[in-house]
């Protein structure tokens, strides 16, 4: 593939909304302070890349720190996006600041969908009621094109579907079901494809598992990408390699040369900073490569084979291969 040319993205609309998506969305974490930190004229150049590539898809979150990068690649670009957004604020006033950050730090008037985010359920989203009602009023001021939510449980899904004003949900869904708290792969489908019929737009995130399904990216990627009630998949890519690969991916396509090039690169297990300690994967770690100290997992690099089996017991999704 010549980096550049050639683009045949597929868009969809998300549900019943206005909004039409590219299929394939670059998840902007990975490029952040929270996972290869790059600096900032080479993490917004890859999501320049990723834009000029035909992907009109971008995920970000207040807690990911990287508005900036979104805001110097707009800059670059002179093109606009579709952006998605989320912020675990609970009261009014706080999502409101929520709101205005995103807004100034990405140099936006508006934005296209803001997430409530990791819902966990129905008791947790009435929790949230607040911040909910604030998101409402701004999108009736026009501040916010559609509201929703991300989970990683099948609950969370469900009660996204039964609220009227939830218009996106971002569910965590992979070929494994690494990562659901709350059940099986098949009953997290199961969740989506009902959301779907009610008209609510669908975005994945986790399709390789927090980087634990390297070993089957390919089997992985198609197994969303097929599906018909997820209408875009959010991937974290940190370089124009791994853009040009999902996107050729994205088209059915295999490429060789650069799976083998993405395959060989250097890859290691990261503990993210919201570990709390629990200990769950510690002691599911058959190679004794992780330790609490203090109250976080640390990881003995000689011991560990990257084999990702601890990531399944962590219920906060805290580790993954990158």
């Amino acid at each position: 593939m010549e980096p550049g040319g050639g683009v045949s993205m597929r868009y969809r609309r998300l549900g019943c909304s206005n909004i039409i998506v590219s299929e394939l969305c670059l998840g902007v974490l990975t490029i952040g302070p929270l996972q290869k930190n790059l600096l900032l004229e080479e993490g917004a150049g890859v999501i320049a890349y990723a834009l000029e590539r035909g992907i009109t898809f971008l995920d970000t979150a207040e807690a990911y720190k990287t508005y900036k990068y979104i805001k110097e690649a707009l800059v670059m670009t002179g093109l606009k996006p579709v952006i998605a957004s989320k912020s675990y604020a609970y009261t009014g006033r706080a999502m409101k600041i929520s709101v205005e950050k995103a807004l100034d730090e990405m140099g936006l008037s508006n934005l296209d969908i803001f997430l409530l985010h990791e819902q966990e359920n129905e008791q947790t989203l009435r929790g949230h009621e607040e911040a909910l009602r604030y998101l409402l009023k701004a999108r009736e001021k026009g501040m916010i094109k559609a509201v929703g939510l991300s989970t990683h449980t099948i609950a969370g899904v469900r009660a996204g579907s039964r609220r009227r004003e939830i218009e996106i949900i971002h569910p965590l869904i992979n070929i494994q079901g690494l990562g659901i708290i709350d059940g099986t792969r098949d009953q997290m489908l199961a969740a989506i494809k009902e959301a779907c019929q009610k008209g609510k737009g669908l975005y994945a995130m986790k399709a390789f598992g927090g980087g634990n399904l390297v070993r089957q990216a390919y089997e992985a990627f198609q197994f969303i990408n097929h599906n018909p009630d997820i209408h875009s998949t959010a991937i974290g890519m940190k370089n124009r390699a791994e853009i040009d690969l999902n996107i050729a991916w994205s088209q059915g396509r295999r490429c060789v040369e650069l799976e083998a090039e993405i395959g060989s690169q250097n890859k290691k297990l990261l503990i993210e900073d919201w570990c709390h300690g629990c200990g769950s994967c510690v002691e599911a770690c058959h190679q004794e490569a992780l330790s609490i100290i203090g109250e976080k997992v640390y990881i003995e690099e000689d011991k560990c084979i990257l084999c990702g089996y601890c990531s399944q017991y962590c219920v906060d999704f805290c580790i993954k291969i990158i």
